[in-house]
């Protein structure tokens, strides 16, 4: 999918989603529907259904977001520098269509010292299949 235009996405998201994903905002800590699922299944992107975290990778980090250790690929990821809010953070956004999703950091827990913080409103869980 290609990356969409600000009407389309107005269309398909909620204005909560469209802020997240394409006016780069965040949701508040431990506000969002994913911060504790930990189902079996995939994560994908909620604008264009790429799949980008499997569960497994997901890990509780007392952030207040949804924290994964590694992606599912990483051609599906798009990494740039954010320097806004006067610090450097590392910014997550879908390699397919552009959206924000969040941002990575490397203080993990696991071996990958990864911990991939993502808004749940950039997220649509799909559950392993029984």
């Amino acid at each position: 999918m290609a990356k969409m235009n600000a009407e389309e996405a107005k269309k398909k998201l909620t204005p909560e989603q469209y802020n997240i994903c394409f006016l780069k905002g965040t949701e508040p800590p431990f506000s969002g529907k994913y911060t504790d699922v930990f189902d079996s299944g995939m994560y994908h992107c909620v604008v264009c259904n790429t799949p980008l975290f499997y569960s497994d990778a997901k890990f509780h980090s007392d952030s207040g977001w949804p924290s994964f250790d590694r992606p599912v690929d990483e051609k599906n990821i798009k990494y740039e520098d954010d320097n806004d809010m006067g610090m450097h953070r590392v910014e997550i956004i879908c390699n397919i269509c552009g959206s924000h999703l969040g941002h990575v950091f490397d203080d993990g827990p696991t071996a990958t010292r990864k911990r991939y913080c993502i808004n749940s409103l950039a997220l649509e869980f799909k559950p392993k299949e029984k």
